[in-house]
């Protein structure tokens, strides 16, 4: 699939082995070695402040609203770009990410297989400080956890609802109809119903429950797309940078450190076990708000390094890296922009707005995709393995952009006594609660008729059906991207 006119096209970088990326086979670790690792992990002092920022998309919504952390429903500071008092709200349009989740299950299999064996060997590894103080920490995570809604996920989007609807009080008024859906996952669903439960009881949304429609074909669309599990999502070669950037030596330097940290020879660690180590650290911070003491194995700037490898996966299998990978959305975005257009329509016919409220949770898989085919975040070079430096101001950084509980949120408004009949109609999007300004006006509010002229493209020639299917003729997956 071509780039696409006007939302900035996806970077056009055909994949090469990992070998040609300057990559090499990441080293077998030996299990006991492995399990090493994580025990002596675990219970180092408290980490300083500051690696918060660097989770990526497993990023507290906290991270991208400080002003949450005193005050879970405060709105922040006064939005810029407010509409004329004659502009009154007709629909909004809200794709969600589920809030903070527990690690899945294969995460807590491998971080209880080490935890295990490091209990074995802590005996042996008096001598080193950390190793004897990491055995101590509890292994509290159960694979029956599976990626599911906790706790503080529950709240992230009971708060949302009530937020949303302290923002927007003519739309969540009694009365007005919800229409919920979610992908078939068990974090998704949940989500759903929390936010739900945060608008109240006193809400009649025309009955006691609202039904939550499972609907993957829009909320995991990358699942349905051929194209993009066969030369992505399953196509090793397609994460060539990934793969060099864990070999390179920005990570170099923070194994070295991590190994010196745990007594530990440097060949018996790789990127992804101290990425395990990391992301634990990540986990006990947004579901239980706590610094573990996995944190203390890092410094800020490790973190950046961490986020980068992080971010630079996201890049490449859900961002600019390849067309298919927001293409892929545009099912999505149609969707979306449907439900606008029949708002306007009953709107010219004078008729009650059918779906004046459409929320809709799926994942950071989700969001990510149809934020890159928007042309949202999208930097002038491409994420590499070896410009990490250079991209120290990138735009494309995914905990900024699709933390836990991320929101983008179309707001379509009818405005009276306007100067032209095409000023009728007008939008704002907001993402994570704050503005966002359309590229084709650099303003925080558009005429729905710009909007979608901007979009044309998409919304006319984005076929979901040819976009996502494999080539008929036998060519390479490199050749196809």
């Amino acid at each position: 699939a071509g780039a696409v006119p006007g939302a900035a096209g996806a970077v056009k970088m055909r994949p090469r082995s990992a070998s040609s990326c300057g990559s090499r086979a990441v080293a077998a670790m030996a299990p006991g070695r492995e399990a090493a690792l994580l025990l002596l992990l675990l219970v180092l002092p408290p980490a300083g402040a500051g690696l918060s920022g660097y989770f990526g998309t497993k990023s507290r919504y906290e991270e991208v609203n400080p002003h949450l952390v005193s005050d879970p429903l405060s709105l922040g500071p006064a939005a810029s770009g407010s509409l004329p008092a004659s502009c009154t709200p007709l629909q909004l349009r809200a794709v969600l990410r589920h809030g903070t989740r527990y690690p899945t299950a294969g995460q807590v299999r491998r971080l209880g297989e080490l935890h295990a064996r490091l209990l074995r060997r802590a005996a042996g590894a008096a001598a080193c400080p950390a190793a004897a103080a990491l055995a101590d920490w509890p292994m509290w995570y159960e694979e029956s956890l599976d990626g599911r809604l906790a706790p503080q996920g529950r709240r992230d989007m009971e708060q949302l609802a009530r937020r949303l609807a302290a923002r927007f009080p003519a739309l969540f008024a009694a009365r007005r109809r919800l229409a919920l859906a979610s992908s078939s996952k068990h974090r998704c669903l949940q989500s759903g119903a929390a936010f739900r439960r945060g608008l109240g009881p006193t809400l009649d949304f025309g009955g006691d429950e609202v039904e939550v429609e499972v609907n993957d074909s829009l909320m995991r669309f990358f699942d349905h797309c051929a194209k993009f599990v066969a030369l992505v999502e399953e196509n090793d070669a397609a994460m060539c940078q990934v793969n060099a950037f864990k070999v390179g030596p920005e990570m170099k330097k923070v194994l070295e450190k991590v190994a010196s940290a745990l007594c530990l020879p440097v060949e018996e660690l790789n990127a992804d076990l101290v990425q395990v180590a990391f992301l634990t650290c990540s986990y006990e911070l947004a579901i239980k708000n706590v610094t573990s003491p996995w944190c203390s194995l890092f410094s800020e700037e490790d973190a950046k390094v961490l986020e980068y490898l992080n971010d630079l996966k996201q890049y490449w299998k859900r961002g600019y890296g390849y067309d298919i990978n927001s293409r892929s959305s545009c099912v999505l975005f149609q969707h979306i922009f449907q439900h606008l257009d029949k708002a306007v329509e009953e709107s010219k016919s004078s008729k009650p707005i059918s779906s004046p409220l459409i929320v809709q949770v799926g994942h950071a898989e989700t969001l990510q995709p149809l934020l890159a085919l928007m042309g949202y975040f999208k930097d002038d070079e491409p994420l590499l393995a070896t410009n990490y430096a250079q991209q120290a101001q990138r735009k494309f950084r995914s905990g900024r952009i699709v933390p836990y509980a991320a929101n983008l949120v179309f707001v379509l408004y009818h405005c009276e006594h306007v100067n032209a009949s095409q000023e009728e109609y007008q939008v704002q999007l907001l993402l994570n609660e704050k503005l966002l300004s359309f590229h084709h006006s650099n303003k925080t509010t558009s005429t729905y008729t710009d909007l979608k002229d901007y979009y044309k493209d998409i919304l006319e020639n984005c076929h979901f059906k040819e976009e996502c299917e494999l080539p008929k003729v036998n060519v390479t997956a490199v050749d196809e991207l």
